[in-house]
């Protein structure tokens, strides 16, 4: 339920707070006041058009904001707090708990939470595919366990046909994939990789390009050693050999000396080899480019390195085998989708006989709820289309859709081709009194659903709008008193004129104010008789309360 509705800036409405509450809260007024407003704030709440015009003249934003008492839908503490703020630009900022969320989330989101009734809204009820659910919100004891296999079965069968799509099944699409595939395969395999050929090649292209430099640098550190360092060793071995005698000391400076001379004197070989080594050679320098070239472009299709490449080319090699042996994979695939759609088939027409059974049922009642409505004439049917030829969606093989016939003669035609929106509005209702115990969503709005009607007509709207307040919250706009004398709380909408400017002001009546709006409402003024008439109106309510 919601529990705080707050405007701001929208027509005549400055900065209004409306606390609401459980069952039926009624707004009363005068004319103009801007109780349509607040509805309208709601819609633009539930993510409905916004035109610039609505803005307060002389502001430049309109927000609105609710706070929502909303359990089982883990919320913490089952509270939601949603709102809109739309700029003179038609900028819109919306969020649900602080979180910004698109036009079309905060629509989605509000559907399973508002349902509002107007005359010339588009309510939920108008939504054909919105039927099917609602039949079977009603029938759910009896259906429930179908419906439960069915949903299990339509699971697999989209599997299936997702798994033969995946499959290449078309022969054209089978041939291209292969083609493709041996291609790539062909591409990998003709380069021949190595796994760490790539390193190897930019090493030895890096030594071609510095193979000056370092020939150079060989052929210095080859004569210093073989000029300067090795026969200095050499003469100084010699020294040391002459006083070895008189310590051990020399002796083992001695020792170290000659290991150091057989040490660079290899090395003095090993760096002559490698100098010797050394050649440049151009078309190895063209080839080693080309061979890079070739990885870097295998590379960017098929893997980061040479490893990824060459697992991913036999990802290939077993996509190749998969196709190729496909025919057999796919009629197993077929076969299995056969037998699932003959369950399928069979579950559907069993949800069929249920639904007819139980839109039966539902007809009966809201034909009833229809006389008592003053509507003796209007009679609702349900039409059950049952498809044979296995195009099965969610819900089985069916398409429902709830119909009408106004007048005595006619043909049952769409809800939504009622001509009258007052009329329309009662159907509304009517057809709500009956699915209001199946019917999950928390809060339902009627806005001036009144209009047309009088006496027993009224008296018995009223008992309808109670007895939908008793499992949901309801907040109704109306002008009858027959309707007002039902509320569970009463608003009183009027407007002011402070500082040259008109205001929306709402004040929640108390018991005795409720009685004058009452009076008021019935008769134009609020005299002795109007009194005692809205006491008389008033009297169930009472019983209510105690």
């Amino acid at each position: 339920m919601i529990n705080t509705l707050h405007i701001k800036n929208i027509g005549i409405i400055d900065d209004i707070t409306i606390n609401l509450n459980e069952g039926l809260n009624v707004l009363t007024g005068e004319t103009g006041a801007g109780k349509t407003l607040i509805i309208g704030s709601l819609q633009i709440l539930a993510g409905g058009r916004f035109s610039k015009d609505m803005i307060r003249n002389g502001q430049t934003v309109s927000y609105v904001e609710m706070d929502a008492y909303l359990p089982n839908m883990g919320y913490e503490n089952d509270t939601v707090i949603v709102s809109r703020e739309i700029n003179i630009k038609g900028k819109n900022t919306c969020k649900i708990n602080g979180r910004l969320v698109t036009v079309s989330e905060l629509k989605k989101f509000m559907n399973n939470i508002i349902d509002i009734h107007g005359q010339n809204d588009n309510q939920s009820i108008l939504d054909i595919s919105t039927h099917i659910d609602l039949l079977d919100e009603y029938a759910l004891s009896k259906i429930k366990q179908s419906k439960e296999e069915y949903l299990k079965l339509y699971e697999e069968y989209l599997d299936i046909k997702s798994e033969i799509s995946r499959n290449y099944g078309d022969e054209k699409e089978k041939q291209r994939k292969l083609d493709l595939l041996n291609y790539q395969v062909n591409e990998i395999e003709n380069a021949d990789l190595k796994v760490d050929e790539e390193e190897k090649l930019e090493e030895r292209r890096t030594i071609i390009m510095s193979s000056e430099k370092i020939a150079i640098n060989l052929s210095d550190a080859e004569k210093n050693l073989n000029d300067l360092a090795i026969d200095s060793i050499n003469i100084a071995i010699k020294d040391i050999e002459k006083i070895e005698k008189y310590n051990d000391e020399y002796s083992k400076i001695l020792s170290r000396l000659r290991d150091s001379y057989y040490e660079i004197q290899e090395a003095a070989r090993d760096i002559s080899y490698l100098n010797s080594d050394m050649y440049f050679d151009e078309n190895e320098q063209n080839e080693i480019e080309e061979r890079l070239m070739l990885i870097k472009s295998l590379k960017r299709k098929y893997g980061n390195n040479i490893k990824e490449i060459l697992e991913y080319k036999e990802k290939l090699k077993q996509e190749i085998y998969d196709i190729e042996n496909l025919e057999e994979y796919i009629n197993t695939l077929k076969n299995k989708l056969n037998l699932v759609e003959s369950e399928m088939f069979t579950t559907s027409k069993k949800m069929n006989e249920i639904r007819n059974e139980y839109a039966q049922k539902l007809c009966l009642k809201v034909n009833k709820e229809f006389e008592e409505l003053e509507m003796k004439n209007a009679k609702f049917s349900v039409k059950i289309e049952f498809s044979d030829d296995k195009k099965f969606n969610k819900n089985g093989l069916d398409k429902i859709e709830f119909q009408i016939v106004t007048n005595v003669g006619e043909e049952p035609k769409s809800l939504i081709k009622i001509a009258s929106g007052g009329e329309m509005s009662r159907f509304m209702l009517a057809i709500k009194g009956v699915l209001a115990d199946v019917d999950k969503i928390p809060v339902i709005i009627f806005d001036e659903i009144d209009t047309g009607i009088s006496g027993v007509a009224a008296n018995a709207t009223g008992e309808k709008i109670k007895k939908i307040a008793r499992n949901h919250q309801v907040i109704c706009v109306t002008h009858l008193a027959s309707i007002a004398a039902k509320g569970d709380y009463n608003y009183y909408v009027c407007k002011e004129i402070e500082s040259e400017k008109t205001k929306t002001k709402v004040k929640q009546l108390s018991e005795n104010e409720v009685l004058e709006e009452i009076a008021r409402i019935s008769s134009g003024s609020i005299t002795d008789i109007s009194i005692k008439h809205a006491k008389e109106l008033r009297k169930g309510k009472l019983k209510d309360i105690a």
